[in-house]
């Protein structure tokens, strides 16, 4: 954040998109370690990160959370990961609250399946292949499908009145 601050003399978006998950399908088999590691990278890194940009940030600055469909729906073999998705729309409409006298907006996509380095690594091939496959669109969204979605909720000339906001990118659910 100094580094970012220093070289541009200013802060005003932070995009909050990094993510743990490994699937379990049985409730049994999640371990509390596993637990430990999805909620320190899924909440406590966007806490912190929120944290260390907001004393950068003036009037039209915007952080920009990334969410899930998990974190509204839920997903039977991603019960951590689901509940921290949840728990990022919640810290992003709590946020927004506070902010909002600073004049800092506060959002969140929730996207649906989305074809990144993610989603193959503790899956076996088949179930790869079948990725997005339940969406209306019957596939995945590749990553510069969902982009708009950040640079519209980052832009205070597209989005100046839009704060606390969820925005769903499903696939047509």
């Amino acid at each position: 954040m100094e580094r970012t601050v220093t070289q541009l003399g200013v802060l005003d978006i932070l995009v909050n998109n990094a993510a743990f998950q490994i699937h379990s399908t049985e409730f049994e088999d999640l371990t509390e370690e596993h637990f430990d590691t999805t909620i320190k990278t899924n909440l406590y890194g966007y806490f912190r990160m929120a944290k260390d940009a907001v004393r950068h940030m003036k009037p039209g600055s915007s952080i920009v959370n990334t969410g899930s469909i998990t974190g509204i729906d839920g997903s039977k073999a991603l019960v951590d990961y689901s509940m921290t998705k949840g728990g990022i729309h919640a810290f992003t409409r709590a946020l927004s609250g506070n902010l909002i006298d600073k004049g800092i907006r506060v959002n969140a996509v929730a996207p649906g399946p989305v074809w990144t380095p993610l989603n193959p690594s503790d899956k076996e091939a088949e179930d790869v292949s079948q990725f997005g496959a339940k969406t209306p669109m019957k596939r995945p969204a590749q990553p510069e499908e969902i982009a708009p979605a950040y640079v519209f909720l980052a832009s205070p000339q597209c989005s100046s009145y839009i704060t606390g906001e969820i925005l769903p990118i499903i696939g047509g659910y």
